[in-house]
């Protein structure tokens, strides 16, 4: 009696053992994280008869156009050589334009593509002059706004280009400072807006024939960045951050560049974005980010669309957001995510309330992934709540190894990490690691205070910021204080760079690709584009004359005897701003002194590894880890 009653106990303790390691996640493959989608960048044609979407031909994005009365899918490019872009653009006449870059050569080429012959001309076929769309216009069809900076490096050009014909003409000639250019809903740029990389200006004029003036003058610590001309008057909806803390959605008179009211504003950060619609002429929503991603609507009938949308089951519990829409804003391409799932992509018919799923991103299913927790800690000065976010490995919450992900930046338009999902986060996550992404202090969303916080702090309080999360987590008893790495790109690289030079006690070992190694050879080797922002990196990171002795205090090239834990190097060598033989230099230095150092490049990458190179990288940061932080340190 007494042995069947000891055996049954045995047995429920084996049980409860084998359920609690069930609470683990599975090992999923690295290619399941980082493979290309079978099918992405959809886009509806205007008439609203097609959808169109990248997919893979011979390891290279190629256009797919789908008819929607027979669901023929049809191959519309067969390039084996570059992939076409994300950023493609349908014409208002079943036209679409697209772009190449050839890594090896920098050399660009836009192209035309009648979907209905499928044949492909060149339109335009530049080395080493970048293009963007700025423009399509319904009255002229034919006819597109690009960019160019072929007259001038330095300087983009504006030219109306006939998709037909190929004729090029220049529309407005750059004066040597305009940064900006604004077309309205005709394709006419009646408002510029004008840097020298300190002090910016926003010009105005009522119709083309008629000179540019200024209406609006502010340091570059204050920001307006006008969205749209509304149908009063000459007023124009902007973001605006003048005179508050928090960017606001305004209406604001071109005339006098006066505001004329507040549309929406929210008291507990910036507003980042504003959806506008062209064709109807009217706002649809502003978005901002708290802890999630948020949502104001402006008009009822957009609001009533996504309110149908999560009534689909499909779609509840999902972020979702309209990625495109035909001219009627009867068709929709609907794309979905959460912390966990990187999403679908849905056709949607809102005179039917009909959904029709498209694609999946991945083949994961979420309940194998982490839940990303948004966290906050008080700054070691006392003066700001930092937020970040935390994402735990399933089964285990205490004495964990940790790996933080310090993002890029660090001043750029969206410069911070966002609730969702992070493919970096889930694999780390998934192979047993804790993972803390932090916003510091000049990171965007939060605010001017708090942006304008980290000028000339990139090596001083943005960095504590960081070294606060993790005490934070140590104290917490979430971290295990001897098994934390860090992982950062560009200027997040850097900052791994940092904590392991001037903080080696804190970090196991630290992973870095394409990291800003010199502040120096960063600023003076900026491409010739980025001229006019010169003056305002000085002011926000540090003058090379006035402050050199700051900068060498922290840019790590001049600090490689302080590095003493192992360090794995990723560099994309087409990356423009790398300086490669400086960075060779580095590692070299660093193997002379006895760092465990592993440098691994690739030739035809410009950022992001793709393809072989990505899942080849993740292999190796598995390995890195595996070595670095699963034993004694």
């Amino acid at each position: 009696m007494h042995i069947s009653i000891r055996v049954l106990i045995i047995a429920l303790i084996v049980v409860v053992l084998h359920a609690c390691k069930g609470e683990r996640a599975n090992e999923i493959p690295i290619s399941n994280f980082f493979k290309t989608p079978e099918k992405s960048a959809f886009k509806i044609s205007p008439d609203g008869k097609y959808v169109s979407y990248l997919k893979p031909y011979k390891e290279k994005q190629n256009l797919f156009i789908e008819s929607l009365a027979d669901g023929e899918e049809r191959m519309a490019t067969s390039f084996s050589d570059n992939p076409v872009r994300g950023d493609y653009s349908w014409t208002y006449d079943n036209q679409i334009i697209f772009n190449q870059n050839d890594i090896a050569t920098e050399h660009n080429k836009m192209f035309v593509l009648d979907v209905n012959t499928l044949k492909v001309r060149t339109l335009l076929s530049e080395g080493k002059v970048k293009i963007r769309i700025l423009n399509r216009n319904r009255q002229h069809p034919d006819i597109i706004t690009i960019g160019m900076n072929k007259r001038d490096p330095a300087n983009f050009d504006i030219y109306r280009l006939n998709v037909k014909t190929g004729e090029l003409k220049p529309y407005l000639i750059n004066s040597g400072n305009i940064t900006e250019w604004y077309p309205d809903a005709d394709g006419k740029i009646r408002l510029v807006k004008v840097s020298n990389g300190v002090d910016e200006t926003i010009l105005y004029r009522p119709k083309e024939t008629a000179p540019f003036k200024a209406i609006i003058k502010n340091n570059f610590k204050e920001s307006v960045t006008p969205i749209a001309f509304t149908s009063i008057k000459n007023y124009f909806y902007a973001l605006s951050n003048v005179g508050r803390d928090k960017t606001a959605l305004l209406e604001i008179n071109a005339e006098n560049g006066k505001e004329e009211k507040v549309v929406f504003a929210s008291d507990s950060a910036d507003i980042l974005d504003v959806q506008y619609s062209k064709n109807k002429h009217r706002l649809d929503f502003a978005s901002w980010q708290e802890a999630k991603p948020k949502k104001h609507f402006l008009n009822g009938d957009i609001e009533h669309i996504y309110n149908n949308l999560l009534k689909h089951n499909e779609l509840k519990g999902n972020e979702i957001n309209i990625t495109d829409k035909d001219s009627a804003e009867d068709k929709f391409i609907i794309n979905t995510y959460t912390d966990r799932n990187p999403g679908s992509y849905y056709l949607y018919e809102s005179k039917i309330d009909k959904l029709t799923h498209l694609s999946d991103n991945s083949s994961i299913q979420s309940n194998e992934l982490c839940v990303m927790k948004p966290i906050h800690y008080k700054s070691s000065d006392g003066l700001f709540m930092i937020n970040g976010y935390l994402t735990m490995p399933r089964g285990d919450s205490t004495n964990l190894p940790v790996v933080v992900m310090p993002h890029d930046g660090p001043f750029g338009p969206f410069n911070r990490d966002s609730w969702g999902y992070n493919p970096d986060v889930q694999f780390l996550a998934n192979r047993g690691y804790g993972v803390l992404q932090v916003n510091y202090r000049g990171s965007t969303g939060y605010g001017k205070a708090f942006f304008s916080a980290g000028f000339k702090q990139v090596g001083g309080k943005m960095q504590q910021d960081i070294t606060d999360g993790v005490k934070w987590m140590i104290s917490k008893k979430i971290a295990n204080p001897k098994k934390i790495a860090i992982f950062g790109r560009g200027f997040g690289g850097f900052s791994a760079l940092y904590g392991i030079s001037f903080h080696p006690a804190l970090y196991n070992c630290a992973i870095v690709q394409n990291p800003l190694i010199n502040f120096f050879t960063y600023i003076k080797d900026a491409p010739p584009f980025f001229k006019p922002l010169l003056q305002k990196m000085y002011e926000q990171v540090g003058d090379p004359e006035k402050d050199a002795d700051q900068l060498t205090a922290i840019s790590p090239v001049f600090h490689a005897d302080k590095i003493k834990n192992p360090l794995l190097i990723f560099q994309a060598v087409k990356d423009p701003r790398a300086n490669i033989s400086e960075l060779r230099q580095f590692v070299s230095e660093l193997k002379k002194r006895n760092v465990a150092v592993t440098y691994k490049s690739k030739q035809n990458e410009r950022g992001s590894f793709r393809g072989k190179n990505r899942i080849e990288m993740y292999t190796e940061i598995e390995k890195f880890l595996d070595n670095n932080m699963r034993g004694k340190r």
